[in-house]
């Protein structure tokens, strides 16, 4: 087993589902499980180094805490954890499209000095994105194409008929905050996306129903002095959860590995308007 060295970072998990177990077994895998130093889950589940409240996790003093339980665990943990002068790695990112969230998060980081990171891997071209945003930025647009079964059990499927014969259907077009009211499970990378330029309001979105994809494609594309790009994210599903990029509980993991994250709070689109509506 790999040797801790004294420049190891000690992590806790939120959430020990699809994302944080292939966090755990990857951790096993490269001989740093030294490095993982609680496990939140509630009462009843297992995980290793196992704890059920927050204040247990915050005991065992990590450096930083990947959140992979979805949008109720991390409204309820971000924020106390960066009071406590933890970073986070936020995966659950659509809870930014609430203008109360933001300020919420913005305060605790001022109030204990954690900082809130936003783990790019998952979503190619956000580093660049952020680059292009000194530059100026004139417009960005984040497409979400996933097979017509994907989109069950959403609010597509009072919009359209999910056994559409056409090749493609666009059945949402709006704001990124519009889109992470109404589709909040699918939301999250439109979010990071408008963190890292032009902001909730600002940044384009359109979601489609494609018998083209038989797994979720995201693109983005964004145009300004810079010059233009054209990203193609085609995430493969994660084979213990469908709705999970098999790629996201990598991004985390790297993350807080390399301390590699992008603090959101800093990011030009948290200043382009996110704490300002509640949506």
């Amino acid at each position: 087993m790999t040797q801790p060295t004294s420049t190891a970072r000690r992590m806790a998990l939120i959430g020990h589902g699809a994302i944080g177990s292939e966090i755990t077994a990857c951790l096993d895998r490269l001989g740093e499980a030294y490095s993982l130093s609680a496990v939140l889950v509630r009462p009843g589940r297992t995980a290793p180094a196992a704890v059920h409240d927050l204040d247990a996790l915050i005991r065992t003093a990590p450096d930083v805490v990947l959140e992979c339980a979805g949008h109720a665990a991390a409204l309820e943990h971000c924020a106390p954890l960066l009071r406590a002068g933890i970073d986070v790695v936020l995966s659950s990112v659509g809870i930014l499209a609430d203008g109360q969230v933001m300020a919420d998060m913005v305060e605790a980081e001022a109030a204990g000095g954690g900082r809130l990171l936003l783990a790019a891997g998952a979503v190619a071209g956000l580093d660049g994105l952020t680059a292009a945003a000194l530059a100026g930025v004139e417009a960005v647009t984040y497409v979400s194409y996933k097979p017509p079964a994907a989109w069950r059990g959403t609010p597509a499927q009072q919009i359209i008929d999910l056994d559409h014969t056409e090749e493609e259907v666009v059945f949402f077009e709006g704001t990124a905050r519009d889109a992470a009211r109404d589709y909040p499970k699918n939301a999250n990378v439109a979010i990071s996306v408008a963190l890292c330029a032009l902001g909730a309001d600002r940044t384009r979105v359109r979601l489609v129903s494609s018998r083209r994809v038989d797994d979720p494609l995201g693109v983005i594309e964004a145009h300004g002095p810079f010059g233009r790009f054209h990203f193609d994210i085609l995430a493969l599903a994660a084979a213990s959860n469908p709705k999970t990029s098999a790629l996201t509980a990598y991004s985390l993991l790297q993350c807080a590995r390399l301390d590699a994250g992008l603090p959101i709070l800093l990011l030009p689109g948290a200043k382009a308007g996110f704490a300002t509506t509640r949506a």
